[in-house]
């Protein structure tokens, strides 16, 4: 497929706010079991800001992937069977959340933790609308697996319990321990389940092949030509244009910049008794995880073969 980048960024955005939400509701409820020492409210009300505007940065994103943005409102009209309406409807009710949540807090509303887990749910829910709308086509393999949602989910909460690190770091230095172990082990727990979806892909055999395409079963059938020279629209949409090569530079640099680098970062970064040195490493590991996830959802569009390449994108 060819990715585009108004979904690719869509994607890592929201996914990124709907984990740092997540953080903040589940520093709160420990805190309220007494489990750690209250942080400043600060550290909520500036979280929720953060997570409200990378929110609204993936919406604003997405619609530069529609031909006609004024009619963005129809998008929901599908809602009983459409995945992608579900989402429509899902993100603008997690936003809408994660403000309240922030509000709350600010006006020390007995309701804030209420609210949180209202998020929390709302944040849940859109990841698996998110996901879905990919896992449930079952003519593209790579996508077609659970593993697809699990991803979504842990490299979205991976990305928003490192941006919850960096900030408790700035307003809340007692948590920045215990939120790096937990950045850490959904980071972790990503790469492994991205690995996992990686080796499964490797392994698909196309289940269309030229002989089964044209009924002529002989193995020495061999395509020459797709019958035109210029360019079409199924060369541009569905069809990434990158050689194997590009792709295997992806694959290795998002594992590496994505899991790899933002753990080693962390565990530098909480250990320092510095907090404008920890900050900085910190702030750096956000960065370089939301970069590694950038070529990760590249890759996870590239990878996917549309059965149409067959002949539109293969030519022997």
């Amino acid at each position: 497929m060819n990715p585009a980048f108004s979904v690719v960024f869509l994607t890592t955005l929201s996914g990124a706010a709907q984990g740092l939400l997540i953080a903040l509701v589940g520093v709160e409820s420990a805190a309220q079991l007494g489990l750690l020492a209250p942080p400043p409210v600060a550290f909520y009300i500036i979280g929720s800001v953060v997570s409200v505007l990378l929110g609204g940065l993936g919406l604003l994103a997405s619609f530069f992937h529609l031909g006609h943005p004024e009619r963005a409102w129809r998008a929901i009209a599908m809602w009983r069977t459409s995945w992608l309406s579900r989402e429509c409807l899902c993100l603008p009710a997690f936003l809408a959340c994660a403000f309240c949540y922030g509000v709350a807090h600010w006006f020390g509303s007995p309701w804030s933790l209420a609210l949180g887990w209202l998020g929390v749910l709302a944040s849940a829910t859109l990841f698996v609308c998110t996901a879905m709308i990919y896992a449930c086509l079952r003519f593209l393999q790579e996508w077609a697996t659970p593993l697809t949602l699990v991803n979504f989910v842990l490299l979205g909460c991976a990305s928003g319990f490192t941006l919850a690190t960096a900030l408790s770091a700035w307003c809340a230095p007692g948590l920045t321990v215990g939120l790096a172990i937990c950045a850490c082990v959904l980071t972790l727990a990503g790469c492994a389940s991205r690995s996992a979806s990686l080796v499964r892909n490797a392994r698909l055999r196309p289940k269309s092949t030229v002989q089964s395409a044209t009924g002529i079963h002989n193995p020495k059938l061999v395509q020459v030509s797709r019958g035109f020279t210029a360019g079409a629209f199924n060369l541009r949409e569905f069809f990434h244009g990158q050689s194997a090569r590009t792709l295997r530079d992806v694959k290795w640099g998002f594992l590496a910049a994505a899991f790899v680098a933002p753990v080693v970062l962390m565990a530098l970064g909480a250990n320092l008794h510095s907090i404008g040195v920890s900050l900085g490493l910190l702030a750096a590991a956000c960065l370089v995880q939301y970069a590694g996830l950038v070529a990760e959802r590249w890759f996870f569009f590239a990878e996917a073969k549309h059965p149409q390449n067959l002949y539109y994108a293969r030519v022997g």
